[in-house]
């Protein structure tokens, strides 16, 4: 079957070709190796797609591209130059953001190593900004494709270099209605929660990934953990069965697509290979890139208590390892070096004899047509990693069996040990076990040896590289050819009363006092063009009013608008109303407090309104005059004239005296009092409850906005909250992530019918219910001072 897909846009750390000059200065390509070459060059050929990467330390910045050489038959042959796109990195930024970021913080992190991870902000901080480059590099690249309806570029990101680009791809995309589709395939492993939450930037990362449509990973495991760290590390709603997450009010599909390699290729070069010249002896083949995740340390071990524990071997096997040399500038990776060759010499010179040595040790690059040639001959492949996202090295050990069968000895840390299951599954921390495996491996009768291998060549063949590209483009839904197989849903469900009672059920239970601390706009009511027009749904309204009238139940609704016009737009008795972020609070008894106005600011409000009207109202902008704040509207100005008008409020408030919060397209003035939503939410609960509410009172709190962070992180530990999130990248210190006012409205109608089925209390003290704690307020003037926190 053909693999087809609209225009690919490929977006890897790397080009798929390395680029160096001739004797006369002249860039020259040279093919790179890999499947991932192999399998998906040809479709961004086909497609008249684009390929976006660095092309490496040896070209400048306006260098042209070179053609491929006329005689070049490898995969990339046709990409054009003009289907090339290079992201320049100097060399600081190469050592930061790669060397840095990617492989000393990434790298040991992600294979569960969090002792080797080094964790820096100036690599941080350089990884973000390279990732931003190469996300505009590909947003030109996406400008620069024909415009077509019926064909929707695909844009396909690789690996753990890469993982917040997505996230300025799609908000540019949105902002400038241009049509796409995301897609992300990490090629390592995916840690569990408790790896990734060390990683103090850990919501970004996981955000930035879920910036695309479609999120592979190598096995399913690696799938279930990402989604446990969306749930647990961000409050995303998801779907384990059907392995789907909501952000940002979409659908993130979650998929095992594990990567295999062109098995026709290999199995041909083993065809053609010459003999690897290996006499009599019993070969044992390692092949592995130098790297503490390889596990080589304990193979050699492992190798010397076979000696040890099973004489028969000496002088009849070989202990047969290739090392690729990598990051060689690294020290950690030169102690790793030395400490392999000094245990090899020790090994060897235990064992060896006038006539045989027991380890064969190349650290050094050996073409794919050798290697071939090593996979067929060899009698055992000992592939041991400490962690591997899938590690290829065992395919290409089965598709070159093209003589004798031989055995596989795999890790099960390896993403390949959960699907090969014929090859025999070795912890490579159990270096006696691994000798013993071994010694089955060399004695296991052919007969064995060959259904064995039969069923991993059965298998590997049907599932190569070209089955793997095919997969991810049907899950995407960019395959033009279906052929009809079933497949996961692509839709998480609408939020249900069973994912609160999941999330609430334990939490409310049965005995306790519930207060219900709400925002409006974006939370009760759904963002409208103009505050006027934000009224609450009816349902929602009855829903409030039947729990205000609850014994059990305490609700109080924090706004930002004035407390008079919150009041007015909830209109229902026996709640608290707060307005102005908790400046102004309105008890249901009548009592008020009013946070004061430091008195030098009482005179600005009205010149800074005047001064806003008259040089920031333009092109949609308007001011809303609040009492105690003002709030800046440009939410109906063109996005392409904010800017100016946007930069001369900030000035004009920052010059009045005022500090600044910023809410969705729109900025208020606040008066520089230390008291937000969150100081307001605990006064509420204060003064409702008394100084030892957080012992009776079980609170959940709901909001939209980032003055609702501050309720937040002021309850965190003392209360259950949610926030309403419809952009693609929020940080929120909420438990749980919502996706519109629908689902708090469901939220709503679940803690009804969970206090309506609650049993009723023996001896309830109504003393401490919300409706008779209103009487125990002190007669009050309409403005009392707290003092400003310090």
């Amino acid at each position: 079957m053909a693999v087809t897909a609209s225009s690919l846009i490929l977006v890897s750390n790397r080009l798929p070709f390395t680029l160096d000059r001739n004797s006369d200065g002249v860039l020259r390509r040279k093919a790179a190796a890999g499947g991932l070459v192999t399998a998906v060059a040809p479709v961004v050929i086909q497609s008249h797609g684009l390929w976006v990467g660095w092309p490496g330390p040896n070209v400048d910045e306006g260098d042209p591209i070179p053609e491929s050489d006329p005689s070049d038959n490898t995969p990339t042959a046709g990409l054009l130059s003009n289907q090339v796109v290079p992201v320049h990195l100097t060399d600081e930024d190469f050592q930061l953001y790669y060397n840095g970021c990617c492989n000393a913080t990434f790298w040991p992190l992600f294979h569960s190593m969090p002792d080797r991870a080094v964790f820096d902000e100036t690599y941080w901080v350089a990884y973000r900004n390279i990732n931003e480059r190469f996300a505009q590099e590909t947003l030109i690249a996406l400008r620069n494709l024909p415009q077509d309806p019926d064909n929707v570029p695909l844009v396909w990101i690789h690996d753990y270099h890469l993982m917040l680009a997505a996230t300025t791809i799609r908000q540019v995309a949105e902002e400038e209605d241009i049509p796409c589709k995301i897609g992300f395939f990490l090629h390592i492993p995916f840690p569990p929660w408790d790896m990734v939450k060390i990683f103090p930037w850990h919501d970004l990362v996981l955000q930035g990934i879920l910036g695309c449509d479609l999120v592979g990973f190598h096995i399913e495991d690696y799938c279930i953990n990402f989604i446990d760290c969306c749930q647990r590390g961000l409050g995303c709603r998801v779907d384990r069965s059907g392995m789907l997450v909501e952000h940002g009010g979409r659908t993130v599909r979650v998929r095992p697509l594990p990567i295999s390699i062109p098995f026709a290729r290999f199995q041909q070069m083993a065809f053609e290979a010459p003999d690897s010249n290996w006499t009599d002896l019993k070969v044992i083949l390692g092949v592995d890139r130098l790297d503490y995740t390889k596990g080589l340390v304990n193979r050699f071990k492992a190798f010397e208590r076979l000696l040890s524990g099973y004489p028969e071997f000496l002088e009849k096997v070989m202990l047969f390892q290739v090392a690729v040399p990598s990051r060689t500038d690294v020290k950690e990776y030169q102690e790793l070096k030395e400490n392999l060759d000094k245990l090899v010499g020790q090994i060897n010179g235990r064992f060896s004899t006038a006539r045989w040595s027991p380890i064969r040790y190349i650290y050094g690059c050996i073409s794919q047509s050798e290697l071939a040639g090593f996979y067929r001959d060899a009698d055992v492949a000992l592939i041991t990693p400490l962690r591997d996202g899938m590690n290829l090295v065992a395919k290409e050990f089965v598709a070159c069996r093209t003589r004798e069968p031989g055995v596989l000895i795999l890790s099960p840390f390896a993403g390949a040990g959960g699907m090969m299951h014929e090859a025999l599954l070795v912890n490579p921390y159990e270096v006696g076990n691994v000798a013993n495996v071994l010694a089955r491996a060399l004695k296991m009768p052919n007969d064995e040896r060959e259904v064995r291998m039969n069923a991993l060549r059965c298998r590997e063949k049907v599932h190569d590289v070209d089955f793997w590209m095919k997969s991810f483009l049907k899950a995407i839904g960019t395959l033009i050819e279906e052929d009809g197989e079933d497949v996961l849903p692509t839709q998480m469900q609408p939020v249900q009363l069973e994912d609160f009672e999941d999330y609430l059920g334990k939490y409310v239970g049965q005995d306790s006092i519930l207060s219900l601390l709400l925002d409006y706009d974006g939370t009760l009511s759904p963002i409208a063009p103009h505050p006027d027009l934000a009224t609450i749904p009816p349902e929602t309204k009855k829903i409030l009013e039947r729990l205000a009238n609850m014994p059990d139940v305490f609700v109080a609704v924090i706004s930002g608008r004035s407390v008079n016009n919150v009041k007015a737009m909830v209109d229902i008795e026996g709640i608290t109303y707060a307005g102005n972020h908790g400046l102004e609070i309105i008890h249901p008894d009548g009592t008020k407090f009013t946070h004061p106005m430091p008195m030098e600011l009482e005179d600005k409000v009205g010149v800074l309104l005047q001064q806003l009207q008259e040089e920031c109202c333009k092109d949609g902008a308007w001011v809303e005059n609040k009492g105690v704040l003002l709030t800046y509207h440009f939410r109906n100005v063109p996005v392409d004239k904010r800017e100016p008008i946007v930069t001369r409020a900030r000035e004009l408030i920052t010059a009045a005296g005022f500090n600044i919060g910023n809410a969705h397209c729109a900025l208020e003035s606040k008066p520089p009092v230390a008291w937000d939503k969150g100081r307001a939410s605990i006064y509420i609960l204060r003064t409702a409850f008394g100084v030892d509410w957080s012992d009776r009172i079980r609170i959940i709190y709901a909001g939209d906005d980032v003055t609702d962070e501050d309720a937040m992180s002021a309850l965190k530990g003392m209360a259950f909250s949610f926030r309403v999130v419809s952009s693609n990248l929020t940080q929120t210190a909420a438990d749980m992530r919502l996706p519109s006012t629908d689902s708090v409205l469901c939220l709503l109608r679940w803690v009804e019918k969970h206090m309506a089925e609650r049993k009723p209390k023996v001896n309830n003290n109504r003393g401490n219910s919300p409706q008779n704690m209103n009487n125990h307020h002190e007669p009050t003037s309409s403005v009392v001072h707290i003092p400003d926190a310090m």
